[in-house]
């Protein structure tokens, strides 16, 4: 059983991965273009810096990223706004994990206005330890300053906590700093090998047995 437990946000605690889905759609379609899967993998999990950098590029705006990146999250904050629903297995994992007395962390790429407002949305806020965002100087993922910061406000060392993850931004994240990873992919044709365990959700048997958590032989692969 691990010390503590490290989530995600997109895509792995929440659904929020349509919601960004919308927002992404507006904004290409505000400039006359289509956002499909390969723009969506282009951008899943990445840094601002990075998802600044592919934005200007696939809408053709040299010099207009972070410009382009700051009207996208606007756009998101109004998606963020409607009920927010949990991923599947996300709200029982949780549970569990709060009865089992393990301490629980946020971690997530996204800008800490836009996880607040999806974890408010979803009706989880307070569900966590602490939240940890990629406020300066910590670097945003694939780097492992958010990680290691979530660890430290958790009093727990990083070989003795685990990641869950559904991107392989998020997964190289984790891995950098040292903490054990479980894979679960948010859409097709992710590549997640390098976690240390890959599973279809949160409800799944495998994530419940690898948390050393009981009721995981009444759940999905178990």
């Amino acid at each position: 059983m691990p010390d503590a437990v490290l989530f995600d946000n997109d895509g792995l605690l929440l659904d929020t991965e349509g919601l960004w889905t919308k927002a992404e759609m507006s904004l290409f379609e505000r400039r006359g273009r289509a956002f499909g899967p390969d723009d969506k993998r282009a951008v899943l999990g990445k840094s601002g810096e990075v998802a600044a950098a592919t934005l200007e590029e696939r809408l053709d705006e040299p010099g207009q990223g972070f410009a382009l990146l700051e009207e996208l999250e606007e756009l998101a904050f109004e998606e963020f706004g409607q009920e927010v629903a949990a991923m599947e297995g996300a709200v029982e994992l949780l549970d569990a994990l709060h009865g089992a007395g393990i301490p629980v962390a946020l971690v997530s790429n996204s800008p800490s206005k836009l996880v607040a407002r999806a974890l408010e949305s979803a009706g989880l806020r307070g569900a966590f330890e602490t939240v940890v965002t990629p406020e300066p100087p910590l670097r945003p993922k694939p780097a492992p300053d958010v990680y290691e910061e979530a660890c430290r406000a958790l009093g727990v060392e990083t070989a003795r906590a685990m990641a869950l993850e559904d991107s392989p931004t998020g997964v190289a994240a984790a891995r950098a700093a040292g903490i054990s990873v479980i894979g679960v992919p948010s859409m097709p044709g992710l590549d997640l090998s390098a976690s240390d365990l890959v599973a279809k959700s949160l409800a799944d048997g495998e994530v419940w047995r690898t948390l050393g958590l009981r009721g995981a032989a009444s759940r999905p692969g178990g």
